[in-house]
């Protein structure tokens, strides 16, 4: 099913792809900014005489011809940063841009897929099939997918594939689970309004401090009492704006959270309790309450045959050893849009490594990957692709 010619292949392009990806770090980009990122990947792409498009702000659709008919295999990769300020000190490609920073490993993906990219296209003449590659903007706020989407990208698709750097996964570990293995991601705003007044005087007013309080402790009982307990959920509120000075009786409340699960029946159940117990918490205190629910992420559900196919792989090219079962996370991620119509896997690949101080947490202002786990990762997006397109069950 595997390729052996790939793994030599990845072996020759290793340091071109460490050189991109510390490039790359040094230059992050905000969802739908990420200019140069396209810039530099189109060069690439020229260079390899790859034909490809740009989508709309940015991001980039590129396809390989193989030389043979065959089905199309999209493979995917997203290219932005994070408005976050880095803080590593030891490594020598560290951010250049104040405020901006590569924390989620985005940039190691993008130079994953290139130099799978060059491994597919110098073999392109035996691929039995068609290979399309997209570096995707804008995933840190769920739009990025969308938007490829509805410029064309899933056209003429069978399957797709994409992966994630993991910290919390082991180096020389990679998870690709069958089914569930990021949650929905959705965002509310609820706005409460009381009666303002001064502090001496409560009988005067209805206090916007009391009402969102008793919401905010209140509302965890959606998930303890009406999701089943056999699915998980979860209902955070992550900011609360209420209240002006330490004498005044707030009028207004705003708080702003997410909810997060895998099931999308028991996502309207909780939408539905959310509102419920907004207008019920703002009647009992005299208040009125508004609910905004912005629908974010789908869950990724990863299709049992492609993960089946993918788990295969990893054991065939690596060893046993590196088969690796993450557990589910409720973070988002919007490869869901993508899987949402074709069947597809998502895989985890480890790069924790405390020894090299790679550890962090995504998002952090200290995290960093393990280089060593993008070789696999190359190889795995080409092998993916080499063997899906090889095999007749599908």
């Amino acid at each position: 099913m595997i390729n052996s010619k790939i793994a030599t292949l990845v072996a020759h392009y290793n340091q071109e792809m460490i050189a991109f990806r510390r490039d790359l770090h040094r230059h992050p980009e905000l969802p739908f900014e990420e200019v140069r990122t396209t810039n530099r990947i189109a060069q690439e792409l020229d260079k390899l005489g790859i034909t490809y498009r740009r989508t709309e702000p940015t991001g980039i659709i590129a396809d390989i011809q193989g030389g043979k008919a065959g089905k199309t295999i999209l493979l995917r990769a997203d290219i932005d940063a994070l408005p976050i300020q880095e803080i590593n000190q030891t490594i020598d490609y560290k951010s250049t841009i104040d405020g901006k920073m590569h924390a989620c490993g985005h940039d190691s993906h993008t130079a994953m897929l290139l130099t799978a990219a060059k491994v597919l296209n110098d073999i392109k003449h035996q691929l039995p099939g068609n290979v399309r590659l997209v570096f995707q903007p804008a995933e840190e706020i769920a739009q990025g997918a969308k938007a490829m989407i509805k410029q064309g990208v899933l056209a003429g698709v069978d399957n797709v594939f994409g992966m994630h750097i993991w910290s919390q996964t082991p180096i020389n570990k990679i998870s690709c689970i069958v089914g569930p293995c990021f949650a929905s991601a959705d965002l509310l705003t609820v706005r409460f309004k009381g009666k303002g007044g001064h502090g001496s005087m409560p009988h005067d007013t209805v206090d916007a401090v009391m009402v969102a309080s008793a919401f905010v402790m209140n509302v965890q009982a959606i998930v303890s009492r009406e999701v089943d307990p056999l699915e998980s959920a979860v209902v955070t509120i992550g900011r609360m704006e209420v209240g002006t000075r330490f004498n005044v009786i707030a009028e207004n409340a705003i708080l702003e959270g997410t909810v997060r699960c895998f099931n999308l029946a028991e996502r309207e159940k909780i939408i539905a309790a959310i509102k419920r117990y907004a207008d019920h918490v703002a009647a009992m205190y005299r208040a009125t309450a508004e609910v905004d629910y912005v629908y974010g992420t789908l869950p990724v559900i990863n299709e049992q045959r492609s993960a089946l196919l993918a788990q295969s792989i990893i054991t065939q090219a690596f060893g046993e050893s590196y088969l690796y079962n993450e557990r589910p996370t409720t973070g988002g991620e919007d490869f869901s849009y993508y899987t949402e119509n074709i069947p597809g896997a998502f895989a985890l690949l480890g790069s924790g490594n405390p020894t090299k101080d790679t550890q962090w947490a995504h998002h952090h202002g200290c995290f960093n990957i393990d280089e060593e786990a993008m070789t696999k990762g190359a190889e795995l997006y080409a092998q993916y692709a080499w063997a899906y397109l090889n095999q007749d069950q599908f």
